[in-house]
């Protein structure tokens, strides 16, 4: 069996950074997307949670060609109405009262740490320096948002890391009393960690952990990077748990592709920072509100939360019985339609044998199958992904991958 990715590194000039598939996708549209040579594939990717709409939606392409034909950037330095207008639909939506915007995830999860701490100097609480994050947790790849991730893999070769991170185990109700209160101020986590291997927290561990931070004035900070926007059939993920965050952090799917994202704090929180205290030269350019502001509206106005719902509920139903049917998945587990495929061998030639017919998904650790589809694919698009997904397991009984 091939490896499933390449690496260009004698043909382009772009550093060598990501191991990439053998393939050039030149055009999306809906579900699909197509290589150079014109073969259509399924993606069940969603550009990793990010084209929640799918490719090139129309109510988002309708409003960033009409931005276009305005204003393309003006800086923070003045009032930007779009940027209003999100803000205005992301705090509606949510527990939040206040809201930063940024260009990236890890930017949103940056800004999540520094408000953490200036938020714990202005409460008069200098000693808490801590921010507690859990194993196989992924906040980004920028040298602080890096320390945060409790995965070894990705701190290897960036010795010494950003100080004032301790990890605890994920999802483990007894680790939370090793929790220093007088020295953590902030407590940062994914309800459904999606690169650590697509593990969704238990609803009762989550609640003991608000307690204990509404308790000791600890911030409650979610990311919401790959959760939100709708890709778990709530707006943001938080509201299936029953808890209320003092922060979240947004990206991927708030811009169907288009680069932002976004820190939402409550009041409380959000009155550390202040004019010299944070800032960001793109962070709520026009271009990039107007893509979010199309997206949210597109999401909450045509009935697309009530449509995941029946449609991961069925795609989990599917998944179940396919598990029931073949012993190579060990479990299948998620959230709405972020869900995850655990295998008894290595999932990198499955993926490669998806792509040979057609369909892309992802891999999110050795042996789990990540499946991303965009939140408006259709039941014959999900039928024919659990038909293909079916073929392949018997072939891998029979011939074994």
């Amino acid at each position: 069996m091939s490896n499933t990715v390449t690496n260009h590194t004698t043909s382009s000039s772009v550093m060598n950074i990501y191991q990439r598939f053998p393939l050039t996708l030149v055009k999306g549209k809906g579900s699909f997307v197509w290589d150079e040579q014109g073969e259509k594939y399924l993606d069940y990717t969603a550009g990793i949670a990010t084209c929640n709409l799918g490719h090139v939606p129309k109510q988002v392409q309708e409003k960033i060609t009409e931005q276009l034909d305005t204003l393309w950037h003006c800086s923070n330095l003045y009032t930007i109405p779009m940027q209003e207008a999100l803000a205005t639909e992301l705090t509606k939506n949510s527990c939040l009262d206040k809201v930063f915007f940024c260009n990236s995830g890890a930017e949103a999860n940056e800004s999540a740490i520094k408000l953490a701490k200036k938020y714990a100097k202005d409460k008069g609480n200098p000693e808490k320096t801590e921010i507690l994050t859990f194993t196989n947790s992924f906040h980004g790849r920028t040298g602080t948002t890096m320390a945060a991730t409790a995965q070894e893999k990705i701190h290897q070769g960036f010795f010494p890391l950003t100080p004032g991170f301790h990890y605890l185990p994920f999802d483990d109700r007894e680790s939370l009393a090793q929790i220093d209160v007088n020295r953590t101020t902030a407590v940062l986590l994914e309800l459904v960690q999606g690169e650590g291997g697509v593990n969704p927290a238990s609803l009762e561990w989550v609640k003991q952990l608000e307690v204990l931070c509404n308790k000791n004035d600890i911030l409650l900070m979610v990311d919401e990077i790959q959760t939100g926007i709708g890709r778990t059939g709530t707006l943001f993920a938080y509201e299936q748990f029953g808890i209320k965050p003092d922060v979240i952090t947004l990206a991927k799917g708030l811009g169907s592709g288009f680069p932002v994202g976004a820190m939402l704090a409550n009041e409380a929180a959000a009155k550390s920072f202040h004019p010299g205290t944070h800032g960001s030269t793109f962070g709520g350019n026009p271009l990039a509100m107007s893509a979010g502001l199309a997206t949210v509206e597109t999401i909450m106005n045509e009935d697309i939360l009530s449509e995941v719902k029946t449609k991961s509920e069925w795609l989990k139903a599917e998944l179940d019985d396919l598990k029931s049917t073949f012993s190579s998945i060990e479990e299948v587990r998620g959230l709405g339609l972020l869900l995850g495929v655990q295998l008894a061998f290595e999932a990198g030639p499955f993926v490669q044998k998806f792509r040979e017919k057609g369909i892309l998904v992802l891999m999110a650790g050795p042996n789990v199958l990540r499946i991303l589809p965009p939140l408006t694919t259709t039941t014959d698009e999900l039928k024919h992904f659990i038909l293909v997904f079916r073929q392949l397991l018997t072939e891998s009984r029979e011939f074994s991958l």
